[in-house]
């Protein structure tokens, strides 16, 4: 049986990215400020998602 793994396994800032504008722009909603809320977003979506992929590649055994 071959077993792929999902790209979203291997590198998490796409995942990390959508859930950073989908936050953003509901806080940006409430706030009245929208371009503001996706911005903010957006950048602690990266944040995160680069926080994930570097604790990922320490935690992966090397072969």
């Amino acid at each position: 049986m071959n077993q792929q793994s999902k790209p979203s396994e291997n590198n998490p800032m796409g995942v990390a990215i959508g859930v950073g504008v989908a936050v953003g722009t509901a806080i940006g909603v409430v706030m009245d400020q929208l371009a503001l809320g996706v911005a903010l977003g957006l950048a602690f979506g990266v944040a995160y998602g680069a926080s994930l992929k570097r604790k990922q590649e320490r935690s992966k055994p090397d072969d």
